[in-house]
């Protein structure tokens, strides 16, 4: 049974490429995957998506802030993306007498769009493969051991060195980057131009935004509004300028049409967008390592935080607003890591893996490749070696850097001391006002020092349970002898006495500062020992770096060498792709067969007034219950809400348009589902689904629940 199983593995892994996997680079799709996408029903050209010099689909899908994917919609710089992406700026813009968060925001004219400082947009204006000039310039380094070939501040000096200043300096707003693709083999230039005045122009409530919430996160069937929308404002040459009043709407170089035509099971679909990050060419020994370290300690350490933030959230409504995008953000990558682990376990990740190791290891035998198994060699001893400082790096990240977050207290206080011990009145005032806004920065409106006391408490706990003894950081190895285990009493007296476990504390600090205080403070003291202890640990990590990259590299060089005849796709590393495939239904268990499209019958179906997740706004009752669907209706006068397609996402595609056949905007990607997260490793054809807000769903809620109709004025609707 082994030996039938090994086959059927090897067998798996040596067909070409299935038809909907993959995230492609845009200059490589008409030879890689043109033919394919023709054949499910593609109606454009291949310079109608992406041409290098003239305007194309390209040039309308964009980088939405730091981490996701809008895309302009309208002449007029209007930008869509999710919901959940705009989720910060909404928030920053909600207080207890304007809650946007939950009753929506709609600017009704331009006048009343909200500008959203540090936000920026960014058009892609040129890719370019650089392959060539990269590696004759890391010609000149001799070092065996350098990692040049990865360092993105050793390529972005190439970019500009490529570009040359003086064109920088005369297009302001444009930067470039060469990012390295397949571990290092090939290597892309992206030009980009980026925009910082972008402002807020409509959001639906979060019961609608956000419906479903943590219970619905990662799952189909969905009936999430997951939607927001902004605008681009340049200087009057269209050029990127700061926020001013005197900016006018960006007029791009393109827009998407929108269609009303919907969507019918089998159609084609694809996504634009910039998936963040996969590891397609992960080993079975990487694999095990994420499972077993990464992942177990995110899902346990997460799970007990939320549980506390849950609590105090739903216990103050002023809680529930500062602690809203930090509990969604940790609840997005807690339940990510439990279907990761899902799909690693029951599709046997580790066997896969093993079995194309396998493959090339016989290849290589018999083309006289001895460099591709010594690469396999090192990347096994690496992660094997590095699996304890690992797992204390991640209990650190996870429990104590971004669990706690008074480990971010200010700590940089050395200058002050000096001004104290020299009782320099004027460097004393100085440094004061420094660390005041050190402190503000810290103890901004979304903390809340009691919900932080609380966390702390339940998390120290278990990092001292699960890390040894003389592991821990230097200011939690006290806990043990001068508290007698007693973490309550140790989070109590930081609270009690830090500087910064109050804004009286600070004020009484600052009206009579001293060393003793500083040098007693044992909030310091823990958040010193805290960095100290990641220092320490990324420096011990950064001692396998070199060795995995290089061998990782060479790996990688095998599999596209012995795959020679199939296209193959880089990982994702938030650079412009595609991803194709079918609207589609799936099976996800034995008897059970989920549908490709959900509807407004849905949200009333699992509305639940007592709890928060699945509330239903009034109003969106009373449109149901009227059935004032107006066009945006379902033949059937069912009101579409959501649908799933076989396009292969990950973090990152959050916001992605989705195109028709005729490359006409259908919906709008905000997620997957949970047996497709293991895509990020290995492509599931028949569990991986898109999930993908309805065009129709958004217009109609537009126009309809929040009467700002005169929006759709600037939309250019096909049918």
């Amino acid at each position: 049974m082994k030996k039938v199983f090994l086959f059927v593995v090897l067998w798996m892994i040596t067909l070409p490429v299935v038809a909907d996997e993959g995230m492609w680079l845009l200059p490589l799709l008409k030879q890689q995957k043109w033919e394919e996408m023709k054949a499910l029903g593609l109606k454009l050209e291949a310079e109608d998506i992406y041409h290098p010099s003239a305007s194309s689909l390209k040039d309308a899908v964009v980088i939405f802030g730091g981490g996701c994917t809008g895309e302009v919609i309208s002449r007029e710089g209007l930008v869509l993306t999710n919901h959940h992406c705009g989720y910060k700026w909404i928030q920053s813009h909600s207080t207890l007498e304007h809650d946007y968060l939950t009753d929506g925001f709609w600017a009704m004219n331009r006048d009343e769009e909200l500008p959203n400082p540090g936000l920026t947009v960014t058009f892609i204006e040129k890719i370019e493969d650089v392959t060539d000039y990269v590696k004759k310039a890391l010609e000149s380094d001799t070092d065996p051991n350098s990692v040049k070939f990865l360092s993105q501040s050793y390529l972005n000096k190439l970019a500009k060195e490529k570009i040359g200043e003086q064109f920088l300096k005369e297009h302001p707003g444009t930067t470039v980057e060469i990012k390295a693709f397949y571990g290092g083999n090939q290597y892309y230039m992206f030009t980009k131009k980026v925009y910082s005045d972008v402002r807020l122009v409509g959001a639906p409530p979060s019961s609608i935004g956000k419906f479903g919430a943590d219970t619905d996160n990662w799952m189909w069937p969905r009936h999430t509004g997951d939607f927001s929308l902004f605008r681009i404002y340049s200087d009057e040459k269209g050029e990127p300028a700061p926020y001013s009043t005197e900016n006018v709407p960006l007029h791009p170089k393109k827009y998407l049409k929108i269609s009303l035509k919907g969507v019918q099971e089998d159609d084609f679909a694809m996504i634009m967008g910039f998936p963040g990050r996969t590891n397609k060419y992960y080993t079975s020994w990487e694999v095990a390592e994420r499972r077993d370290i990464d992942n177990a300690i995110r899902i346990h350490i997460r799970n007990l935080r939320q549980q506390v933030l849950l609590e105090e959230m739903l216990a103050d409504p002023q809680v529930r607003i500062q602690y809203a995008s930090k509990y969604a953000g940790s609840t997005n990558a807690y339940k990510n890591a439990i279907g990761s682990n899902w799909a690693i376990n029951k599709h046997n990740f580790e066997a896969l893996k093993e079995a194309e190791q396998q493959q090339l290891l016989d290849w290589s035998l018999k083309m006289c490749e001895p460099d591709y198994p010594d690469a396999l060699r090192t990347l096994e001893q690496i992660v094997k070696d590095r699996a304890d400082l690992r797992f204390r790096s991640w209990m650190l990240d996870e429990t104590l850097m971004r669990g706690i977050e008074f480990s971010k207290a200010p700590i940089r206080i050395d200058s002050l001391q000096m001004a104290l011990e020299a009782k320099d009145e004027t460097m004393i005032k100085e440094e004061m006002e420094k660390l005041e806004k050190a402190y503000m920065l810290f103890a901004d409106k979304d903390y809340s020092p009691s919900v932080d006391k609380k966390v702390a408490k339940a998390l120290l706990k278990e990092y001292i349970r699960m890390v040894p003894q003389d592991k821990l950081p230097e200011a939690l190895q006290v806990i043990a002898v001068d508290y007698k285990g007693d973490v309550d009493k140790y989070v109590e007296e930081i609270w009690a006495t830090s500087i910064f476990a109050s804004s009286e504390n600070f004020r009484q600090f600052k009206s009579n500062p001293s060393m003793k205080a500083l040098n007693n403070d044992k909030m310091i003291a823990f958040a010193r020992s805290v960095k100290q202890e990641e220092q320490v640990l990324k420096k011990a990590l950064a001692d396998f770096d070199a060795g995995y990259a290089i061998a990782h590299r060479k790996y990688v060089e095998g599999l596209l060498a012995m795959h020679k005849n199939q296209s193959s796709f880089p990982d994702a590393n938030f650079t412009l792709r595609l991803s194709y495939g079918q609207v589609k239904g799936y099976k996800p268990k034995d008897a059970v067969y989920y549908d490709y499209q959900t509807t407004l019958d849905g949200v009333m179906e699992k509305e639940d007034s007592s709890n928060w997740e699945f509330v239903v706004p009034e109003r969106l009752k009373q449109l149901y219950r009227s059935k004032d669907f107006g066009e945006y209706a379902l033949p059937d006068h069912r009101m579409p809400v959501a649908f799933a397609a076989t396009t292969h996402t990950t973090g990152g595609n959050s916001g992605s348009p989705v195109l028709n056949a005729n490359g006409e905007l259908i919906g709008v990607n905000f997620d997957r589902n949970w047996e497709g997260v293991g895509g990020d490793i290995q492509y599931l054809p028949d569990y991986q689904r898109s999930i993908i807000v309805d065009i129709r769903y958004i217009l109609f809620l537009m126009d309809k629940y929040a009467q700002a109709s005169y929006l759709l004025k600037e939309l250019e609707i096909v049918n």
